[in-house]
């Protein structure tokens, strides 16, 4: 989550991404990856040169059409770094940043819509309270309407925050939440991963990254599951015939393993290193998978400028992966498909 802040200076802007507001979840903000004095980039709201001289905000209430003109602004920023007439090893540097910088941030926006659009299906029938059975301590009928408004939309949250009262609600039993109050932008990024982590019973103030590694392998059934469906077999198969045994979609993998069974199987997409963003994807590169693990690392360029082949290995957890014979090493092309695709496809499963 990142604050509403400007530069005091104008820097050279060289990508953008839209962010949610987590104070107003129907706002969206676009924020620009701008060049710093020191030579690191920083995500800065951009500025509206029209409004209140350059300080007005701009606000987006649709996620697509955010993404859709930060695409094409990217499209346009595309030289931007080879206009800024730098010395070759300090443009490189700087033009891995920008891609690791926007990569990371496609990639965990998107993540985080997917996993909040399935922790919502989850809860789809659950019942809802009627207005009449709430009470808040410390509270009033405003805050007491607004809260049964959230309710209906995320009916298992036990954190709720309503940054136009300054409140932060939380559930002591079935009926019965207290405010707590509190006006900050940590309590309104617990209140958001609430609405994700709850509902796949876990807590929005919980270790974020440790929360989404979990929610990752809950998830997983339910995109083996894809596999079922014929849109997603004819997909498959267009591939194979092609030639092509990884695909890439979103934070999961279809990888065709070639093995006794000849299958497709779901694996997930990992980070190296610690980075919860992850690094800077190498779409030339291959993945040389010397094992069976169910984690897939894409090739990645390390700041230095290192490439550094793709491999699979399994979640720290798991123990080692079960590890493949010499001769059946495999070293694949992958291909990145619209992770858009991975909305529509859970969109098609149905519940038991």
């Amino acid at each position: 989550m990142k604050s509403l802040r400007r530069h005091r200076d104008r820097l050279p802007v060289l990508g953008c991404w839209p962010q949610p507001w987590f104070k107003d979840e129907s706002v969206w903000h676009m924020f620009e990856l701008q060049l710093k004095p020191d030579g690191n980039v920083d995500w800065y709201l951009r500025r509206d040169d029209v409004a209140h001289g350059g300080y007005g905000l701009i606000v987006y209430q649709d996620y697509d059409v955010a993404v859709a003109e930060a695409k094409s602004t990217n499209l346009l920023l595309k030289h931007a770094v080879s206009n800024l007439a730098l010395p070759f090893e300090q443009a490189e540097s700087i033009r891995l940043k920008v891609q690791k910088a926007l990569t990371a941030e496609e990639r965990l926006i998107g993540e985080e819509r997917l996993m909040l659009m399935e922790a919502m299906k989850r809860h789809a029938a659950d019942p809802r309270p009627r207005l009449e059975d709430l009470t808040v301590f410390n509270g009033n009928d405003v805050l007491q309407a607004e809260l049964h408004k959230r309710l209906l939309q995320y009916p298992y949250v036990q954190l709720v925050f309503l940054a136009r009262y300054g409140a932060l609600l939380e559930r002591e039993g079935r009926f019965t939440w207290r405010n707590i109050g509190a006006n900050s932008l940590r309590v309104a990024r617990y209140a958001y991963r609430e609405k994700i982590a709850r509902g796949f019973g876990m807590s929005g103030t919980d270790h974020w990254g440790q929360t989404k590694a979990a929610i990752r392998d809950a998830l997983l059934p339910r995109a083996n599951k894809l596999l079922q469906l014929a849109s997603v077999k004819l997909l498959l198969a267009d591939a194979l015939y092609r030639g092509q045994r990884v695909l890439i979609l979103g934070n999961f993998v279809f990888w065709y393993e070639n093995g006794v069974v000849p299958q497709w199987v779901v694996k997930q997409v990992g980070v190296s290193g610690k980075s919860e963003t992850g690094e800077t994807v190498w779409f030339e590169g291959t993945i040389l998978s010397k094992n069976h693990g169910r984690i897939v690392v894409l090739p990645y360029i390390k700041a230095n400028g290192e490439r550094v082949q793709g491999h699979t290995k399994n979640a720290p957890n798991d123990g080692s992966a079960l590890p493949r014979h010499r001769n059946d090493y495999v070293e694949l092309p992958f291909e990145v498909l619209n992770g858009d695709l991975m909305y529509s496809l859970f969109g098609e499963l149905k519940y038991e």
